[in-house]
């Protein structure tokens, strides 16, 4: 839908305005369509941040992989992640709806089954967006407790982080509850303070310190301090700092029913979210990497963040903490748009019944029209996921390790059964053509490799306090939802008629008009 001379909607190229389409595929307009295609853009690069994702698992790599792993696993994974985002993209464009992964599974696969697909496919993003949300605050707790020792002496400690890392969650939730218009304002701001903050750190890397690493480093140098013999192991285990910060970006497909012309901007949000974080991201590595002074000092760094670090070993104290307040500025910017989009998944799958409670998560505020519930669910689900750090090292990397196999099964699915419906599979405007299948097949592919690396061991020996706990988080959702699909929601989950009682419950939603962001 565009928005013709006189400020009211005009149809899109489907010759239907976005309420139109929202209505023929079964929902009826609740949340307030506000946002540009800037916008939704805006959401989805903004989750993915490289100033959070890369730096929050520099360590990671430094140690699994090292210099080489870090630049040239970031060169591949963002070449498979932009086929994933291709793929969904254009399914996206097909069902331009907040249900987004699990509503696309049902309409792609075969009518005896697709409630079921539906189901497990939301389940599986919903365990990927809350533990996207708990990676990306507590990567932001973390470099805040780094900042606090270099400023003021702030010892940090596994549970001070965790309270830095619950007042993060505390300050999303409440800014996703009260602060709807400085939301939106925030999340366009984003966009230009990754761009400027990518740029200007880069720079003072590049033409203040004195001496810098090889290219041979850089791009050669293997380093292994995992505790596993097997080269080839470590490698692929240390595409996990990659293809962790390509996570989010299924936000443009959350946000389309807040969003005008929704059938070309929500793909177009996904795919250009991933290659413009892609070209950035390279960029800001590279900058890190060739600035490094010492490998050795950074590693072992009293902060527990080798990023900042290596800016003030490179930079100086002064400039080296002043841009360590950039990079935690865009990891809270990260924070706060992955609660929005997470409370915008479970009020869609909410509506559909499909979570504990869902009355209450799908209930939407009269005076913001946002799902003011869900955002809190996503917040304490955030919040409990992080708290094994208390007792297991290892827990951040497992944290991030449960993003990427919950969200990444999620968004291979819908491509799964569109590969399977072949040529009646009805495109929307924005599509791939010929290339549809090949991107999809490659897609499929990628996704059951990482799946199974993800999951495996990260560090030797494996004890409880390194133990992987991400094929236990995994586990437990998937045996939970089995259940209680066989158990009940099977007779009732995608029910037209259920769907229709909850459309006309929705139609009598009472309040005044949204406030605008």
């Amino acid at each position: 839908m565009t928005i013709d001379a006189t400020g009211k909607p005009s149809p899109d190229a489907t010759g239907l305005t976005d309420e139109e389409r929202l209505a023929q595929l079964g929902y009826t307009q609740v949340l307030a369509r506000r946002m540009s295609a800037f916008s939704n853009y805006a959401v989805s690069f903004t989750i993915i941040s490289v100033l959070s994702g890369c730096l929050t698992l520099y360590l990671f790599g430094m140690n699994t992989g090292g210099p080489a792993l870090i630049t040239w696993g970031w060169v591949v994974v963002g070449l498979m992640t932009l086929f994933v985002g291709l793929s969904m993209a254009e399914i996206c464009s097909a069902y331009p709806t907040s249900a987004g992964l699990y509503f696309w599974a049902k309409q792609l696969a075969p009518q005896r089954s697709a409630a079921a697909w539906a189901w497990f496919t939301g389940w599986f993003n919903v365990l990927g967006q809350v533990a996207v949300t708990a990676g990306i605050d507590f990567g932001a707790a973390s470099f805040l407790g780094a900042y606090l020792n270099l400023q003021f002496g702030f010892e940090v400690t596994p549970g001070r982080t965790i309270l830095l890392f619950a007042g993060i969650l505390l300050l999303h939730g409440l800014l996703n509850t009260f602060g709807v218009r400085i939301v939106g304002i925030l999340n366009n701001v984003s966009v230009w303070w990754h761009v400027l903050g990518v740029a200007v750190i880069v720079g003072a890397l590049t033409f203040v310190p004195d001496n810098h690493q090889s290219a041979s480093f850089v791009f050669t140098e293997f380093v292994n301090n995992t505790g596993w013999s097997s080269g080839l192991y470590v490698a692929l285990i240390g595409l996990l700092m990659a293809q962790y910060t390509f996570t989010g970006y299924d936000a443009s497909a959350h946000m389309t029913e807040e969003t005008h012309d929704a059938s070309t901007a929500g793909p177009k949000g996904i795919v250009q979210s991933i290659w413009t974080s892609w070209i950035a991201g390279f960029v800001l590595l590279l900058g890190f990497t060739f600035a490094i002074q010492s490998y050795d000092g950074a590693l072992t760094s009293a902060t527990g963040a080798p990023p900042a670090q290596i800016l003030l070993d490179a930079l100086g104290a002064t400039a080296g903490k002043l841009l360590l307040l950039v990079v935690i500025g865009a990891q809270l910017f990260c924070g706060m748009a992955s609660v929005t989009a997470n409370s915008r998944m479970i009020y869609a799958f909410s509506r559909d019944g499909a979570l504990p409670f869902s009355n209450l998560w799908h209930t939407v505020s009269p005076r913001t029209r946002t799902p003011v519930a869900a955002v809190w669910l996503a917040a304490g689900g955030a919040l409990v996921l992080g708290l094994p750090y208390l007792i297991n090292v290892t827990a951040y990397a497992a944290v991030t390790s449960i993003a990427v196999i919950g969200l990444y099964i999620a968004y291979v699915i819908p491509t799964l059964l569109r590969l399977r419906k072949g040529e009646d599979f009805e495109r929307g405007p924005w599509h791939l053509g010929r290339w549809s299948r090949v991107i999809g097949i490659v897609s499929v592919v990628w996704v059951g490799v990482i799946t199974v690396l993800f999951m495996l061991p990260q560090v030797s020996p494996v004890t409880a306090e390194t133990f992987n706990y991400a094929p236990v988080a995994v586990l437990v959702v998937l045996g939970f939802a089995a259940t209680w699909w066989l158990a009940s929601a099977r007779h009732w989950f995608l029910n037209p008629e259920h769907a229709r009682t909850i459309a006309r419950e929705e139609a009598r939603t009472p309040g005044p008009e949204p406030v605008d962001p």
